[in-house]
Parts: structure tokens; C-alpha cells; sequence
């Protein structure tokens, strides 16, 4: 909250600014705050509203080596902070940003964009010296660690298990939601950085870290994820056809599904758990390009296929449920996902926890579900409680977990020297070094199930300290920051446009097929939906010297959030009454020994909460004097690198 003392000795408005007041600011813009990367949200939202599209792609992409995967499958924790939300429902950032990258992205098989929007100040100003880099794991985090070492001078060979690079975004999302030429493509912008990529190349099994250094590599960086999924240690979970989730997932997206029966159960409340049971009700019949690949498909029978398929699975020849302890309200899957996988038939049942698995002759034949009546402790902690007496069964004959990921860190040795703890592999958190100093590590493996970006945000850092390493800097991340005049109106109507989600394609059609579900915005639908923003960097700013307290600012806030306070209805909170006391000249004490009305007379307190402020600039069109103005905070990041001496010394 910022806030103004009117003082009794110059008649006029004192600022009073938080103690961190860069810091502040930087939190009002809820978007950027909230995302990992700091992408600039609002600044390529409003590029899109004003049709400048490239310059949109550029911010998106500027700290984000992944901004076309993030533009179709991020968790967007930037809409869920978005200022709109609290008026109505948030900007649809991560579809917008889909809009530009289709555009401009490595999708068009042009690098061009991709390479320049990269922000090369986030990167440490010094240069490798070509030493050879090993990175094990060609995921979003071992990429970007790739991505950033090759762009200041590294020779990076990534080591990956599996035939394709991609990790989770190849074996883990669904088809239907990520094309996999898309994923192919992004990965090739890096490659073109001069990054080596060796498949079929799992640590432990075809090579050791000891051997790595053996064979000249500098520095070694671990992002293995977590390839194995969670099963509950309940009865019946050997029976067969009871699978783990992700294993599934991994046979879908590479077209060799597993031998899944009709009534399908898939336990979970999250969105991996609806990432399964979607797959599960759709039938495969094409491999990870996307291809087709059955006599059918080649003799042009695929429309009928599909209407029969779907005719099939809506008389109740295929039914997919997903049990989950939550209720709908709790669970932690998207509601987008739940709506979507409700039109393509899913049965979702909530506060379901599943207590056994049923069989005849080894094989499953139901689950027995208990009713969930909390999930979590007073304390906030996992700790479901259940009501014994209500049980459900319901018969099934495949059953997915998807409960959650775990590790496999088998291919660590004792001379390796990286600890691990509780599964994971030890890191320093400030800079993801192991115990090992050759060795860094992060994503999944280091801190767990995170969303890509949080993956992309850790790898940043990680890179930094290996630079750091090899070089014997310390790189550290600033703050630039600048104030303009902002020429600032909302949009025509902002209040009456509401958000429209990107178009998807017909249900019965997605049930039916492995066709990607969500459509790009049309360009009318991205500018009308990017004008939907508030322009968070947008603020009010008083001018203290010129408000005359006439309370009009007050009046015509439509949020109510400006308020002209006496000096006595603030006397009793502890940080106010220091504030009020100093102003004064006098102790804390006296303060709150002097009459509420002699208080009011000697001055009031103006107060403006920032976090609920929709940047309608009425307050500034309402002064008389122009105390208020609407102005713009822009930041900028970048590193800056010490040598460790000198750093030690200034420090």
C-alpha cells in the first residue's frame, strides 16, 4: 500500500514510500511477479493489443528459451496472479502468447526470431573458452542449461536416454495438447547453437560420470527428472493391468499403447491425471510425428473410424474414470481440464480415495473406493481422513496411477560425490551446485514436480553458477529501473470484454482422435482479448506538493480504494503511529494521550491500496491540480560478474 501524511506543519502531502520501494513496484506488475522467468507479460499483452506482433514475440521470448511450448502447455502461475482476475476472470496470457509465437516462433522453421529475442544481458557477461560441457538429460532444464552455456561461448554434449530429446515434453504431454514437430523445432533453435544431442545415451547404463571426467568435460549438469511415477501400497495394486501413468503416457505418445480394457480407472485429482485418462479414451493409431500408420488410415477411412468410434464410446462401449481425494473445488487439476475431459466423456468422481483394487484369477476386476472427508490437517498438511463405513465399487478392468513422480538415481556411484536426500539429489539452493563442485543439478530431480518453467527458471541459475564455476566469478542479477510520463486510457468498454477461451475443436471429434484440442485466436479475438489488460506498470503517482486534500480523487475511485483518513483512526497501529509520531515531533506516547478530535484537526492520512487498483486513470483526470499523474515503471534484469576476490571485498 503506498500512503501520504498530511503534515500539520507545511500543509501539504508527505510521500511515504515502502521500505523496498523498487521491490514494491516491481510486485504491482502481478504477472511478471508471479512468473519464474519474470517474462514480461504485460509488455507483450499490450504489443498484441496495438497489433505491433513481433515486437509481442520478442518479450515473450527474451527470457524464455521455450516461449512456443509455454504458449500451448504452461501451467501460467501469471494468470493466476493477473490483476483482471479480481474484476472478472484473468487475461488469457498463454494462449496470446501462443498467438505470437505461431508467428514468429522456431514453428515457422525460421531461427531468426528465436536467436534475437533472446535477452543477452540475462546471460553472464563473460565468455567460455570452449571447455566441454556435459549435460545429462535433454529435458527443458538440461536444454536450457544448453542453451544459455552455448550462447556465451561453451561446447555443450547433452546425453539423453531416451531415442528423442524432449524428456517429459516428448514421453510426458499428451499429443493432442503439444505437437510434437513443435517440440522437434524448439529444440532444433538450440541445437543450431553449435549444442551436440546424443540419444540413446542413459547415465549409469552406457557411460559414468567418472568416465565424463575422464574424458575432458569441465562440468557436469544433472537433469534426469523423475522418470518413475507413485503407486499406492494398497491391496490388489499387482494385478495385472494396473500400470503406472506416466509408463502409459510414454506408450501413447509413442504410438505403441499399452493393452488397456474397456472401464478404465485412473487415480488422481491432478493434471497429469487428466493428461491419462484424455489419452486413455482416445484411440492410437498414429506414432510420435503424428503420422498415420494403419491400412485404414491409408485407404482414407479415417471419418468413419472416428463416427463410429465416438458412436462406440458414448453408448458406453469405453468408459474412463478418475477418482480423486479432493472435491471439485479442491483438486489441483485445471478446470479447463476437467471441463474438457467432462465433454470427451471422463467420469470424475471426488473425495473417492481408493482403499483396493479388486481381481479374479490375477487379473482386475473393480476399485474399491472410501469417502474422503478432509485432505489436509488444520496444520495445512497431507493428512486425509476417511469415513470406513461409505465404500463404492466400481467395476473396472484397468487401473493408472498417476499420483505422483519419483526418481531413479541408480546410476549414481559413492566416487561420484553427490549427495542425495529424501530421493533427490542435495543442491545448494542459491546456485543448484551438488556436493560435487563439477556437479550442478536442477529441475524435478533437485526440487521436485515443478511446471516447465520453473524448470527453465532453475536451469537460468544453474547455468550462471557453472560459468561461475569454470571461470571463478560470482554473477549476480540487478535491477535497472525508470519511471515515464504514460499518455494512458483504458481500452473502449475494457469492463464489458470478458474472457473468451482459444477455440477447440468439436468433442466428439477430440474423444475420437489424437488432433491437437486447442485453436489458435483469430487476430480480431487476440487484440480484443489482450485490450483486456489493466497495464499493471501503469500506476498513480502523487505529487505531494500540489494536493490540496479536496477528496475528489476519493469520490471517483471506482474501487473505493483512495481514502482520506483522520490522524485519531490511526493512532493505534504500531507502524502508523511511529509514522505519524516522527512526522509530529512528538513520542509515541503523546500521540495516543492526544484527543481524537485535536488529531483530526492537526492533519489525515491518504491512502491508496495498490493491489486492488485497476489503472482507470479517473483519479488522475479528476485533480484539479494535477497532483496525480499516471506513470509508467519499467525494470530491466541483468547479470553482472565479480571476480571473487573483488567481490569478496566489496561484499
Amino acid at each position: 500500500m503506498t500512503q501520504s501524511l498530511l503534515s500539520p506543519l507545511t500543509d501539504s502531502l508527505v510521500q511515504i514510500q515502502p521500505p523496498d520501494a523498487t521491490a514494491y513496484w516491481m510486485k504491482q506488475v502481478k504477472c511478471r511477479d508471479a512468473c519464474p522467468v519474470h517474462t514480461d507479460a504485460c509488455g507483450y499483452v499490450t504489443a498484441i493489443a496495438g497489433g505491433e506482433y513481433e515486437r509481442a514475440y520478442s518479450i515473450a521470448r527474451a527470457t524464455n528459451p521455450f516461449a512456443s511450448i509455454c504458449g500451448r502447455v504452461c501451467g501460467a502461475p501469471c494468470e493466476a496472479a493477473c490483476r483482471r482476475g479480481a474484476v472478472d476472470a484473468p487475461v488469457s496470457i498463454r494462449a496470446l502468447k501462443r498467438y505470437v509465437t505461431d508467428k514468429y516462433g522456431p514453428e515457422t522453421g525460421d531461427f531468426t526470431a528465436h536467436r534475437a529475442g533472446c535477452n543477452e544481458k540475462m546471460l553472464p557477461p563473460g565468455r567460455g573458452d570452449f571447455e566441454r560441457i556435459a549435460v545429462i538429460g535433454a529435458g527443458v532444464s538440461g536444454l536450457t542449461v544448453a542453451h544459455d552455456l552455448a550462447r556465451i561461448g561453451y561446447k555443450v554434449t547433452v546425453f539423453e536416454a531416451y531415442s528423442q530429446p524432449g524428456g517429459m515434453l516428448t514421453v510426458g504431454v499428451p499429443v493432442f495438447r503439444l505437437p510434437r514437430d513443435l517440440v522437434q523445432w524448439e529444440i532444433q533453435a538450440i541445437q543450431s547453437l553449435g549444442v551436440e544431442i546424443r540419444c540413446n545415451q542413459a547415465l549409469g547404463r552406457d557411460f559414468t560420470i567418472a568416465q565424463l571426467r575422464k574424458e575432458g568435460f569441465a562440468a557436469i549438469f544433472l537433469g534426469v527428472g523423475l522418470p518413475k511415477g507413485r503407486r499406492l501400497p494398497i491391496p490388489g495394486a499387482d494385478l495385472a493391468n494396473v500400470y503406472d501413468g506416466l509408463d502409459f503416457l510414454r506408450s501413447f505418445n509413442e504410438g505403441n499403447p499399452m493393452p488397456l480394457g474397456r472401464r478404465i480407472g485412473v487415480i488422481g485429482g491432478g493434471n497429469v491425471a487428466y493428461d491419462v485418462a484424455r489419452s486413455a479414451i482416445r484411440p492410437v493409431r498414429a506414432d510420435a510425428t503424428g503420422e498415420e500408420t494403419s491400412e485404414e488410415m491409408a485407404r482414407g477411412e479415417k471419418t468413419a473410424y472416428d463416427i463410429a468410434r465416438t458412436a462406440l464410446r458414448m453408448s458406453g462401449d469405453k468408459q474412463v474414470h478418475v477418482f480423486c481425494l479432493e472435491s471439485r473445488e479442491q483438486m489441483p487439476a485445471d478446470l479447463r481440464e476437467v471441463e474438457e475431459g467432462e465433454e470427451e466423456g471422463i467420469w470424475l468422481h471426488n473425495n473417492a480415495g481408493p482403499k483396493e483394487i479388486l481381481g479374479r484369477d490375477g487379473k482386475t476386476t473393480a476399485l474399491r473406493t472410501v469417502k474422503c472427508l478432509s485432505v489436509f490437517d488444520t496444520e495445512g498438511r497431507f493428512n486425509p481422513t476417511f469415513d470406513e463405513t461409505q465404500l463404492q465399487d466400481v467395476e473396472l478392468d484397468t487401473i493408472l496411477f498417476a499420483i505422483g513422480q519419483s526418481s531413479d538415481l541408480s546410476f549414481l556411484s559413492p566416487e561420484d560425490g553427490v549427495e542425495t536426500h529424501r530421493g533427490l539429489i542435495k543442491v545448494n539452493p542459491e546456485t543448484y551446485g551438488t556436493s560435487a563442485p563439477d556437479v550442478f543439478a536442477c529441475g524435478d530431480i533437485a526440487h521436485g514436480p515443478k511446471l516447465f518453467i520453473n524448470a527453465v527458471a532453475s536451469a537460468q541459475i544453474a547455468a550462471r553458477s557453472m560459468h561461475d564455476f569454470l571461470r571463478s566469478t560470482r554473477t549476480e542479477v540487478v535491477v535497472r529501473k525508470q519511471w515515464h510520463p504514460a499518455a494512458y486510457t483504458m481500452a473502449e468498454d475494457w469492463h464489458r470484454l470478458i474472457r473468451h477461451e482459444p477455440p477447440v475443436i468439436d468433442a466428439g471429434r477430440r474423444a475420437a482422435s489424437i488432433d491437437i484440442v486447442e485453436e489458435s485466436y483469430s487476430e480480431q479475438e487476440a487484440q480484443r482479448q489482450a485490450s483486456r489488460c489493466l497495464r499493471c506498470n501503469v500506476n498513480t503517482v502523487f505529487d505531494t506538493s500540489l494536493c490540496i486534500g479536496c477528496n475528489g480523487c476519493v469520490d471517483v475511485c471506482p474501487q473505493s480504494l483512495i481514502r482520506l483518513l483522520g490522524l485519531s483512526s490511526l493512532v493505534l497501529d504500531d507502524q502508523w503511529s511511529q509514522e505519524i509520531a516522527a512526522n509530529l515531533g512528538v513520542t509515541i506516547a503523546q500521540l495516543r494521550r492526544m484527543p481524537a478530535a485535536e488529531l483530526d484537526q492537526m492533519g489525515a492520512i491518504m491512502t491508496k491500496d495498490e493491489s486492488t487498483c485497476i489503472r482507470c486513470a479517473l483519479c488522475a483526470s479528476r485533480c484539479p491540480t494535477h497532483a496525480i499523474t499516471m506513470q509508467r515503471f519499467e525494470y530491466t534484469t541483468e547479470c553482472v560478474s565479480y571476480g571473487l576476490a573483488s567481490y569478496g571485498a566489496a561484499s
